[in-house]
């Protein structure tokens, strides 16, 4: 293990029993066919888990609807960026050529995108309550308030709450294909909501970016059937 992701542990505040983990989460797919998107699915589930507790705990006035608001800020890509540049993540990515000289190592989406990464590692690697302490690190110094509540609702969000009031299950999202060169791709999302067997389809530069445009176009049907 090079020195940049020892001290990468020594941020996290974890060492890793399986190292080949570690090394996985900082690899971006323009590197490697053993790359970094698996676990990232995995963390960010994990991550909305976490930060789901740690809210129910801090905000316990709350409804659920404010809740899911204020999750919907601590886990969109600017506050992840902002977390894995804390964490000095740019200095150990591990990315392909044309990547890195497209600046791939600051670009905000495949930052965000490893922190989740790391979080799924470190819950493959220890159990939930490893990645939960590590996510609860992760957040000790972000401001959480209820006042978050204020801030727009992103479509994935709105599209969720109109769900969760109408008691039907959260949509699903899928990555049906993804289009260009390893360092300028565009990922194709469909968002499908099963009780109604509807599905529509998002595209954009990141999977964040192709579910939000897919559950926008999903609100928009919603819309248009008077649903």
């Amino acid at each position: 293990m090079n020195d940049g992701l020892k001290a990468l542990q020594r941020s996290l505040q974890h060492e890793f029993k399986d190292p080949s983990l570690l090394d996985r989460a900082v690899t971006h797919r323009s590197f490697s066919a053993d790359h970094n998107e698996r676990l990232e699915f995995l963390g960010d589930s994990v991550l909305n888990l976490a930060v789901s507790d740690l809210l129910y705990e801090r905000l316990s006035a709350l409804p659920e609807g404010d809740l899911s608001r204020v999750r919907a800020n601590l886990v969109k890509q600017d506050t992840l960026h902002q977390l894995a540049v804390e964490l000095g993540l740019p200095l150990v990515l591990r990315l392909g050529e044309g990547e890195m000289k497209s600046g791939g190592q600051k670009r905000p989406s495949i930052l965000a995108d490893a922190l989740e990464a790391l979080i799924g590692a470190v819950y493959l690697d220890a159990g939930y309550a490893a990645a939960q302490g590590l996510v609860q690190r992760l957040f000790r110094t972000v401001e959480i308030n209820p006042e978050m509540e204020a801030i727009g609702k992103d479509p994935k969000t709105e599209l969720q709450e109109w769900l969760q009031g109408r008691k039907m299950k959260l949509p699903l999202y899928r990555v049906v294909g993804t289009m260009g060169v390893a360092h300028k791709q565009t990922f194709d999302v469909e968002c499908e909501i099963v009780e109604f067997n509807l599905t529509e389809r998002g595209i954009g530069p990141s999977r964040r970016a192709g579910e939000q445009a897919a559950a926008s176009a999903m609100l928009q049907t919603l819309k248009a059937k008077g649903k």
